[in-house]
């Protein structure tokens, strides 16, 4: 396939949906898998889930220099500690959002290859992959800030995509 998809961008409504569960992993799911790949390091991200390129599955990939990491299904089943650091979006252009997450996590997903895989995950991995996860549930970054920031942002993001041709 290896396709480059333009990222979706805020408002568009897959972003807030939750997404379906993988019921198999097959050579389609792994084609998805190495597609999302390519187009989170075109765009220079470090992490990309599923609907953020229009497709309602729970599927993200990470990649934070160590590798990129395929999760399908992915569960966070344990978490430990506090972490706040400013976050972006490949779907909110030019956004940063100080999010309070968990400072490490225990998830469980299915791999490329349909085998049940547990990460413990800490620091800037255990953020992307809380980041990447919440897409997979149609909350953004945004949704952390506060009502006034949160109105700001909205109305600088539409904006934003008014200035930009499709």
């Amino acid at each position: 396939m290896a396709n480059i998809q333009e990222i979706k961008k805020y408002p568009d409504t897959i972003l807030r949906s939750k997404c379906s569960p993988v019921e198999i992993v097959d050579d389609k799911i792994r084609s998805i898998l190495s597609d999302m790949t390519l187009i989170m390091h075109t765009y220079n991200g470090i992490g990309l889930a599923a609907p953020q390129i229009g497709i309602d599955k729970q599927i993200v990939v990470v990649d934070i220099g160590e590798g990129p990491i395929g999760l399908v299904n992915p569960q966070i089943v344990d978490k430990d500690g506090k972490s706040a650091i400013e976050e972006g979006c490949l779907s909110l252009p030019e956004v940063l959002v100080k999010v309070k997450r968990a400072g490490g996590i225990k998830v469980k997903a299915l791999n490329e290859t349909g085998r049940e895989i547990t990460i413990d995950a800490k620091g800037l991995l255990s953020t992307v992959i809380q980041h990447e996860i919440d897409h997979l549930n149609g909350i953004l970054i945004i949704d952390y800030a506060n009502f006034i920031k949160k109105e700001f942002l909205k109305r600088n993001l539409l904006k934003h995509r008014e200035r930009k041709p499709m």
